[in-house]
C-alpha cells in the first residue's frame, strides 16, 4: 500500500444487473459516503458486467494502482459469478478452498438445517457445491460476513465482499476500521465554496490555476448548473482540503472573485 498522504480509495462495481438496469447500483453512494465519514475521499469508480475478460483486467488494474479497492458482486456459486476466479486470474494464483471460510460456510449450513428442523448433511450435493462458496485466491484472508457467516475475501488492499448491500455494507465496514483506521482523517477535510452568478468558468480558470499553484494541497472545483431551483444559472465554485490551507485559498478565491466584479450569492461549507 501508498504512504498515507498517497493512499487513494477505489470501488468496482460488478454485475450485469446493474449496467442493464435491472437494479439499481447503491454501492457507490455508500462508499462515498462510508470514505467520507473517515475523512477519506472516493478516488475512483469503475462498472463492469459479468464478462470474465473485463472483470480480469479490471483487477488486474486495480491491483498494479496500489490504491485500496473494493470489488463488489460476483463472488457467489453460480454460473454468472466470476469474480473469484477472475481475481485468482488476475493474481496468476490457483483457487483453493479457505479454511475458515471453510468452517463458516458449515455453521451457516448447519444454522440452516437447524432452523429447517432437518439434519444437517455435510456430503449433500448441493451442500458440497456451497462449499465453492469459500474458494478464494490462494493467500487471500477473510472479510467476516456478520448477515449470514459467508465470508467475502481480501488480496492485499483489494477486498471482495457481495453484491447485496445488507452484507456488502457492514463487511466494507468492517475492513476500513480494522485494517486502514491509521489513515482517518476525521474533521481535517473541509470545503468552502460561494456560488457566482454571471461568469463563465474560462474566465475564472486563471484564478483557479493560480490557487492550486499557490497553495500545496488544495483543491479547487467549480460545478456549473443552468437551470438550479434556487439559484438558476450559477457555479458553484470553492476549494477542498485541509483546514489549516483551505482558509488561505479561499480568501485568495473570494478577492479574485471581486476583482473579476462577480456577483456573488450564499457561502457553503462542508466537512
Amino acid at each position: 500500500m501508498q504512504t498515507n498522504q498517497q493512499t487513494q480509495f477505489g470501488v468496482i462495481i460488478v454485475g450485469d444487473e446493474i449496467l442493464s438496469g435491472k437494479r439499481t447500483d447503491k454501492h457507490l453512494a455508500k462508499v462515498i459516503e462510508l470514505l467520507a465519514a473517515r475523512g477519506l475521499p472516493l478516488a475512483w469508480a469503475e462498472y463492469v458486467g459479468d464478462d470474465p475478460a473485463r472483470i480480469t483486467a479490471a483487477l488486474q488494474r486495480a491491483i498494479a494502482s496500489g490504491d485500496v479497492v473494493f470489488s463488489t458482486g460476483g463472488i457467489g456459486a453460480t454460473p454468472d459469478d466470476h469474480t473469484r476466479q477472475c481475481a485468482a486470474a488476475a493474481l496468476g494464483v490457483p483457487l483453493a478452498l479457505h479454511p475458515e471460510a471453510e468452517v463458516f460456510i458449515r455453521e451457516r449450513m448447519k444454522d440452516v438445517a437447524r432452523e429447517a428442523g432437518l439434519p444437517y448433511e455435510p456430503d449433500r450435493a448441493d451442500n458440497v457445491h456451497r462449499l465453492n462458496m469459500g474458494v478464494f485466491p490462494e493467500g487471500a484472508t477473510i472479510i467476516p460476513n456478520p448477515f449470514n457467516k459467508i465470508a467475502g475475501f481480501s488480496v492485499g488492499d483489494v477486498h471482495f465482499v457481495p453484491g447485496f448491500p445488507v452484507m456488502a455494507w457492514p463487511m466494507m465496514e468492517w475492513v476500513l476500521d480494522t485494517k486502514y483506521s491509521h489513515l482517518f482523517r476525521r474533521d481535517a477535510y473541509v470545503e468552502k465554496s460561494v456560488i457566482v452568478f454571471g461568469a463563465m468558468e474560462a474566465t475564472l480558470t486563471p484564478l483557479m490555476e493560480a490557487i492550486e499553484r499557490d497553495h500545496a494541497g488544495v483543491k479547487v472545483f467549480s460545478l456549473p448548473s443552468v437551470d438550479h431551483p434556487t439559484y438558476g444559472r450559477h457555479i458553484d465554485l470553492g476549494v477542498k482540503g485541509a483546514p489549516d490551507v483551505v482558509d488561505a485559498a479561499y480568501r485568495q478565491l473570494r478577492d479574485g472573485l471581486e476583482t473579476f466584479g462577480c456577483k456573488t450569492g450564499p457561502e457553503l461549507t462542508r466537512s
